[in-house]
């Protein structure tokens, strides 16, 4: 058991106004991010759950113990059961503004589903979200993208393969899209317990507030460019390249650090080693799309930025990060607007962020649940004046 009264991290001057980075909080029961080995899952690493099914995933994360036969089929039975949404939220999600990002709509449907079927039950309304996430993410792609009116849900299929059903993607091939879904759901379930996204969702759930508002806060955090809308931007700037010759992307890459510019997918700010989720994906790549030309050029990035970013002695971590050849993958696969990669992000992560929530409301300081999140801030040059 550990000392009560250790000390963990000397807070100084400096580490004021610093985003929190590094300070510890608190504790997480669902996942670990290593610096040399990357996430793991309740002890698992990702790479030994990438080719899991999705609901036994979803059931570690949820009771920290992987399912058996017997678990997981009365599992997938129980989520089929929940997956019913409620038309008006189908109705509501159709009124949007079509200038509004695909995030935004997500953002919105969360509250749409929590103001038409919640029960103010954490755990219960966990499942319930994780259960109909996949037919609002499908209608948000088809209506916002003018594919047509929702295709009705057949949960009995699975959480991935219904939702690959629902997307119906013009002329997609569902086959290599399903398999890269199941693997790239697993992949960005969760991420430890201080990501923008998860702790965001966490904060406002310790003031009380429903599941589906804190997602939808979660969600809102997962929206913004430094976090979960990294992976649109690595597959525009693979576009940018324009070539998949080693020769042409070194010089484009180059160019872009004397220009100052990000070289998007590389870097991360906990490990510094390759992310195994981004090893996983360049290995699926080769399964499914290996003659596909933007695959090939990020493929070949991820010897040549390497290569060229470890000359800087600055750069801690010049590796793949998650969202190296995400992006490139779900383009491949016929998902070829990445403006909505981030909502395929945020469908995957729903699970370990509700995970968390659960864990933190219900199991945390002996089932009382951590106290509202209520972090101290300096005044800065605010002497007490007089009139």
């Amino acid at each position: 058991m550990s000392d009560p009264n250790e000390v963990l991290f000397q807070v100084t001057n400096a580490h004021l106004n610093t985003g929190l980075r590094a300070f510890p909080v608190g504790t997480t029961r669902t996942s670990r991010v290593d610096p040399m080995e990357g996430v793991s899952y309740v002890g698992y690493s990702v790479k030994e759950l990438a080719y899991h099914d999705p609901e036994a995933v979803v059931y570690l994360l949820h009771n920290k113990v992987l399912p058996n036969d017997e678990q997981l089929a009365a599992f997938k039975a129980d989520l089929a059961s929940r997956a019913t949404v409620d038309p008006q939220v189908i109705d509501l999600i159709s009124q949007l503004p079509r200038e509004g990002h695909p995030m935004e709509w997500f953002c919105s449907a969360l509250f749409f589903l929590g103001m038409t079927g919640k029960t103010n039950d954490f755990r219960e309304d966990a499942l319930n979200l994780i259960a109909r996430t996949p037919e609002v993410v499908a209608a948000i792609f088809r209506l916002r993208s003018g594919w047509g009116d929702p295709i009705a849900s057949k949960p009995e299929l699975g959480l991935v393969e219904n939702f690959v059903h629902m997307l119906g993607v013009p002329g997609g091939d569902n086959k290599a899209l399903t398999s890269l879904l199941r693997t790239f759901y697993v992949l960005h379930m969760d991420h430890g317990g201080g990501n923008l996204s998860t702790f965001t969702g966490k904060a406002v759930a310790s003031g009380l507030a429903d599941m589906y508002a804190s997602m939808a806060a979660g969600m809102a955090g997962l929206y913004g460019p430094r976090h979960g809308r990294a992976n649109q931007d690595c597959l525009n700037f693979v576009r940018k390249v324009g070539s998949s010759d080693p020769a042409q992307i070194e010089k484009f890459i180059r160019e872009a650090i004397a220009n100052k510019q990000l070289i998007y997918g590389f870097g991360h700010a906990v490990l510094r080693a390759e992310d195994p989720r981004a090893t996983i994906q360049y290995e699926l790549g080769e399964e499914i799309c290996a003659d596909d030309q933007l695959f090939r050029t990020a493929k070949n990035m991820r010897e040549v930025a390497v290569r060229v970013l470890k000359e800087n002695p600055k750069i801690s971590n010049p590796y793949p990060n998650v969202d190296a050849v995400s992006g490139t993958l779900l383009n491949a696969s016929g998902l070829t607007d990445s403006d909505f990669y981030t909502v395929l992000f945020g469908f995957s992560r729903v699970v370990g962020i509700t995970a968390q929530i659960v864990d933190e409301r219900t199991k945390l300081r002996n089932g009382k649940g951590v106290a509202i999140y209520r972090c101290k801030f300096i005044a800065e040059n605010q002497e007490p004046k007089s009139l």
